[in-house]
C-alpha cells in the first residue's frame, strides 16, 4: 500500500490530467475552497462533490473541477478484484458521520471522520438557513475545558458556515456534537485518538523553574483568561500564515507531556516551541487586535492577539515587543523579537492558537482559513 503522502501526490496528479481543460481551476497560494465557490458563483459543497475531495484542505498546484465543465473523455476501468463481504453494520448509535453527515431542517453538516486530541476542528453547515443553526458540544460537560457545551452561532457568509470546535488534550474518548435548528436536533460523534508521545524532562535549573511560583504568577494567568473569554466577530479572511518566515524546526512539539522538575508533576505543552536567535523577528499568524503586551513572570514578554470568533494567538518568551494593546495589526505584521524571557532555558518562541481558551496545535491552523 502506498504512504499517505504518495497515495495524495497521486490522486492530484490523476486530477491534474483529468480536469485540465476549461472550467478546471488551478489552486493558488491563498485560496480557500470558500473564495474559489464565491468567484465561481457555486458553493463549497457543490466543489467537494463534483471533485470528491473529503474535507475542504487545498494544495498549490492542485487542480479542482468547476460546475459546468465538460467530463473527460470515458475510458474502460479495469474491474477491481472481489471484494470480501462487508462487517455487519454497526448499531444506531455507534455510527461514525462521515461527510455528508446529516441534515437538519434542510441544512446540510459535515465533520471530520476522527479527530485527535489537541486539534481544532470545524462542523461545517451549508444552505440558506445554516445562519440560524447552533452548535454545541455535549461532550465537554464534566472535562476540563472552559465554557463546556458553550451554544455556538456559526460564522460565514452566503449559505456556507462553520462552528469551530477543539479537543482538549488528554481526551480520547468521542466528540459529540449537537446541531439545532427550528427545534430540530442532530447529534453525533466522533472519534478521538492520541498524541502518542514520549515524556519530555526538561529538569530545568531552579533559577528558572522556581518562576513557577512566582508572585506575581496568579496575575499573570488571571490576565490571560480575560483574553480566552473574549466572543468578538471573526476578523481574519486569509489563511493563517507561520509566526517566523523560513523558521521550521521545533525543539518540543504541541502536546508534549513535560516534567520541569526531576520528578515533578506531568503536564501538557499548550504550543508549539521554534529555536531561532534572539532578534530573529515574530510576526502576527494573522489579522486581529492586540490585547496584552507586556512581560509576565512564567511567559516572559508576551503578546496575545484576538482574531475573533474565540481564536487567539499567543507568542511567549520575546526579547522585544513592538506592539500596544488596542493595536490593529495584519497577518506577516512584526510584533517583536525572539528571546529567552520568562520560562525559557534558551532563545526559542513558544507559539500558541487557542481556541475558546483551549490550546490546539499551531500546525493545523497554518496555510489555512480553517483547520482541517
Amino acid at each position: 500500500m502506498l504512504p499517505a503522502m504518495t497515495r495524495r501526490t497521486a490522486v492530484l496528479f490523476a486530477a491534474s490530467l483529468l480536469f485540465g481543460m476549461a472550467g478546471a481551476y488551478t489552486v493558488k497560494a491563498g485560496d480557500t475552497l470558500y473564495s474559489i465557490a464565491r468567484a465561481n458563483g457555486t458553493t463549497v459543497a457543490a466543489l467537494m462533490k463534483l471533485n470528491g475531495l473529503p474535507d475542504t484542505a487545498l494544495e498549490i498546484g492542485q487542480e479542482l473541477r468547476l460546475p459546468g465543465a465538460a467530463p473527460a473523455p470515458a475510458t474502460p476501468a479495469p474491474q477491481p478484484p472481489a471484494k470480501p463481504p462487508l462487517p455487519a453494520p454497526l448499531p444506531e448509535d455507534q455510527l461514525t458521520p462521515t461527510p455528508p453527515a446529516a441534515t437538519v431542517a434542510g441544512v446540510n453538516i459535515r465533520v471530520p471522520a476522527s479527530l485527535r486530541m489537541g486539534e481544532a476542528f470545524i462542523v461545517q453547515l451549508s444552505g440558506t438557513r445554516a445562519a440560524q443553526a447552533t452548535v454545541r458540544f455535549p461532550s465537554e460537560v464534566g472535562e476540563d475545558v472552559r465554557r463546556p457545551n458553550e451554544v455556538l452561532k456559526p460564522v460565514g457568509a452566503a449559505g456556507e458556515y462553520v462552528a469551530l470546535g477543539r479537543v482538549v488534550l488528554g481526551k480520547t474518548t468521542p466528540v459529540v456534537y449537537e446541531v439545532s435548528l427550528n427545534g430540530e436536533l442532530v447529534r453525533g460523534r466522533i472519534p478521538v485518538v492520541g498524541l502518542d508521545q514520549p515524556i519530555q524532562h526538561l529538569n530545568l535549573p531552579t533559577r528558572i523553574s522556581g518562576l513557577l511560583q512566582d508572585p506575581g504568577r496568579a496575575a499573570e494567568d488571571a490576565a490571560v483568561e480575560k483574553a480566552y473569554a473574549l466572543r468578538t466577530p471573526q476578523v481574519w479572511t486569509r489563511p493563517f500564515a507561520p509566526a517566523m518566515s523560513g523558521v521550521k524546526a521545533t525543539s518540543s512539539s504541541f502536546g508534549q507531556p513535560r516534567t520541569y522538575l526531576a520528578g515533578g508533576p506531568v503536564a501538557y505543552h499548550f504550543g508549539t516551541d521554534y529555536p531561532a536567535p534572539v532578534g530573529t523577528p515574530v510576526l502576527a499568524v494573522n489579522d486581529g487586535k492586540v490585547i496584552l503586551a507586556g512581560k509576565y513572570p512564567v511567559r516572559g514578554n508576551l503578546v496575545v492577539i484576538d482574531h475573533g470568533a474565540g481564536v487567539a494567538s499567543l507568542y511567549f518568551h520575546q526579547s522585544k515587543l513592538l506592539v500596544k494593546p488596542g493595536q490593529t495589526v495584519t497577518r506577516g505584521q512584526k510584533i517583536g523579537e525572539v528571546g529567552t524571557t520568562g520560562l525559557s532555558a534558551g532563545p526559542h518562541l513558544h507559539l500558541e492558537v487557542r481556541v475558546r481558551g483551549e490550546g490546539t496545535n499551531p500546525e493545523t491552523w497554518m496555510n489555512r482559513l480553517w483547520p482541517r
